[in-house]
């Protein structure tokens, strides 16, 4: 195992690649898994109101954000595998009140919970990465995790609209919860521990708020902060509305899911292909060209849009490209945009990946309940506020400076 301050070694044992991506597609998972059932779930408990249903999207998100507050900084104190097992046990608590919650009210408060609880895994695994990796290797570490993350939500809602169509809305909790179980057993059992005892952090106030100041004081961070608060505010209003765009604007509620396995399946590529672009044109650049790329087609579609180019508006076939270049765009940002922060910050990589992540969620969530909430029965305002979202990222990552 290398230190944090030791040149890594490239490459990893694949077996730890397939975890990570497990752990970060937990997330995914967890909000994909459950777009089939928003028009049932809407049906049965907020009729009046269907666009409410969304918030279980946005409500797991808000959960996040917050647990992401606490779980870094106890894995650099406890280390990294106790933190994703109790926050794992967590998550499969609330995934059983979910399944028995009578009220929508009652579901969004124990997507809320499932959100803390899955805090761990997804903040942990990089803290994890960060421990035996760094700059340009944990970016290509990060890119092939992202890659099976970016399968695994092709397979979501085909898994999900297969186990509602068999058990109901409510049997989906029941996957999250068989899923956590996968990930507790798999990480206990197989994954060693990467933070040695002597490198942990003193869980005290002090140490806790010194090494906070030095996370939120270092421009760099902030930088990224902001552009990953960007991309995931437009890839949260972008699952929020994706549903009710395929079926209430396109007529394809039915055939939703393998849609969205399509999307899921072309953006997979944004992994592999980041892997070997970073190598050569480094993480910023390859951050800002996506940025850019993303802003100026959204910027067109809707531009075009709202001219009335279209009779009918947008054609299905310029939403489903639009799609999978949101998605794909997300893969060449994310990954890179973490470990551009990530790279000084070996010493707290705990602290680090949760200050970034907890700021990030609920920022990108503030940004993603009004774009979502806006929908129209067109994917205009979707489109518009992506373009911006996407523009102000580029921006950020001019911003940058550096060549990295």
């Amino acid at each position: 195992m290398a230190s944090t301050t030791e040149a890594p070694a490239r490459g990893a044992p694949l077996e730890f690649i397939a975890l990570m991506a497990m752990m970060f597609a937990t997330v995914a998972f967890s909000i994909d898994a459950v777009l089939p059932a928003l028009p049932e779930i809407a049906t049965e408990l907020t009729p009046a109101d269907p666009n409410r249903a969304q918030l279980i999207l946005t409500s797991f998100v808000f959960g996040m954000g917050l647990g992401t507050l606490v779980m870094g900084p106890l894995s650099d104190a406890l280390g990294r595998k106790p933190v994703i097992v109790g926050g794992a046990v967590l998550y499969c608590l609330a995934a059983a009140v979910g399944y028995v919650a009578p009220t929508l009210e009652t579901v969004l408060a124990a997507r809320v919970v499932m959100g803390l609880g899955v805090a761990a895994p997804r903040v942990v695994s990089l803290a994890m990465v960060r421990d035996l990796y760094a700059g340009r290797d944990m970016a290509r570490i990060v890119s092939f995790a992202m890659m099976v993350f970016m399968v695994v939500p092709a397979a979501a809602p085909l898994a999900g609209a297969a186990i509602i169509d068999a058990w109901g809305w409510r049997s989906i909790f029941l996957a999250f919860l068989v899923f956590a179980v996968v990930i507790i057993s798999w990480v206990q059992w197989r994954q060693p521990e990467t933070l040695p005892v002597a490198a942990r952090r003193p869980l005290r106030l002090g140490q806790l708020g010194r090494d906070a100041r030095e996370v939120l004081t270092h421009p760099l961070i902030l930088k990224a902060i902001l552009g990953m608060t960007l991309v995931m505010g437009a890839l949260f209003a972008t699952l929020s509305s994706v549903q009710q765009l395929f079926g209430e604007t396109y007529g394809r509620a039915e055939s939703f899911p393998w849609w969205f396995a399509l999307i899921a399946l072309f953006s997979a590529g944004s992994g592999p292909l980041n892997a070997r672009l970073v190598m050569t044109l480094g993480m910023r650049r390859v951050a800002g060209r996506s940025f850019l790329a993303l802003a100026l087609f959204s910027g067109l579609l809707a531009g075009a849009a709202m001219a009335g180019l279209w009779s009918g508006g947008l054609p299905f076939w310029a939403c489903f490209a639009w799609l999978v270049a949101a998605f794909f765009s997300t893969g060449l940002t994310m990954g890179n945009l973490n470990a551009l922060a990530m790279e000084p910050m070996g010493h707290v990589a705990g602290m680090a990946a949760s200050l970034m992540g907890a700021i990030s969620t609920v920022a990108s969530t503030l940004l993603a309940v009004p774009v979502g909430l806006a929908f129209n029965g067109t994917p205009v305002p979707l489109i518009a506020a992506t373009a911006l979202f996407s523009l102000l990222g580029w921006g950020v990552v001019k911003w940058m400076g550096q060549r990295v």
